[in-house]
């Protein structure tokens, strides 16, 4: 039963990194960038949560809500303010312009909510209840868990959905394919990668509420570590693949988990990040990546 815990453990460790992940995919695959202010996003979302369920004392589920409303207009925010005019700017610009916006947001939310660390509010139980129980007591499995998987699939789903049937879906795979086509043939470009950010930006707020609600520290540097982790998740199942940011996150949810429980805590990071190495050695594109040859 020992072995079950650890898997549903790194089971609901994986969709929140498979969350996040979605919108370093997401972003890089239209916009060719990696937003690695995503991460401080997510720290933001999380605070707002958590000022409207513990200060304001409203529902858990305003809060989500307000979390998810805010974080989507940050992202358009950042976008068309630091992003926007770098559009034709070399990578290297946009990755310090991406670090900057990251400091950016950590320092203010050291303003407004202070350095020191916050207890995140319990958000998911029912009945004075945390979890379930099976096998009379042995396998215990908390609400916060089911409800981090049920919904990483729902919006895997929906991504999936929305990607291939809706109109400003296809044009987001039309700029993925190639921006300069897709705009001669009618696309807005500056309003789908908008849209883009929008979307990975609102991912954020779910993901940061589902990850302070399983581990409860809250901070301005919270986003900072599973940010970087989730765009591993990306790149280790293909960055610019949806599918392949919900296998990477899942993956590297499962790896970290049994290193701490069967290896140590103290390598859990390292070995995470050597597995990526090995796969990267032997398959650079990700696992579900697939390898475009550049243009000269």
């Amino acid at each position: 039963m020992t072995f079950l815990g650890h898997l549903v453990t790194g089971l609901s460790l994986g969709a929140i990194y498979a969350i996040i992940a979605l919108g370093y995919t997401m972003v890089y695959g239209i916009a060719k960038m990696l937003n690695f202010a995503h991460g401080d996003v997510i720290m933001v979302g999380a605070f707002v949560c958590f000022t409207v369920v513990s200060s304001l004392e409203l529902p858990p589920v305003l809060g989500i809500i307000l979390a998810v409303i805010l974080c989507t207009v940050l992202g358009i925010i950042i976008e068309r303010l630091a992003y926007k005019p770098l559009r034709q700017a070399p990578s290297l610009a946009v990755l310090i312009t991406a670090i900057g916006v990251s400091y950016l947001l950590q320092n203010g939310a050291q303003l407004i909510w202070g350095a020191s660390p916050k207890s995140f509010p319990s958000m998911f139980n029912f009945g004075g209840e945390n979890g379930i129980s099976l096998f009379d007591g042995q396998l215990n499995i908390s609400y916060v868990a089911i409800i981090t998987v049920s919904v990483c699939i729902i919006i895997m789903i929906a991504l999936t959905l929305f990607t291939e049937k809706t109109r400003m879906g296809k044009a987001m795979r039309a700029c993925s394919e190639d921006k300069a086509a897709a705009q001669l043939m009618g696309v807005n470009v500056n309003q789908t990668i908008s849209v883009t950010f929008a979307i990975g930006s609102a991912l954020a707020a779910v993901a940061g509420v589902l990850m302070c609600s399983a581990y409860p520290a809250l901070s301005p540097t919270t986003g900072s570590l599973p940010g970087i982790k989730a765009f591993t998740a990306a790149v280790f199942g293909g960055i610019g693949s949806i599918p392949g940011a919900l296998l990477g996150g899942i993956l590297l949810g499962l790896i970290e988990t049994f290193t701490k429980a069967y290896i140590t805590t103290d390598l859990s990071d390292a070995i995470v990040f050597a597995v990526l190495i090995v796969v990267l050695l032997v398959k650079p594109s990700g696992l579900l990546g697939k390898y475009v040859p550049e243009k000269v």
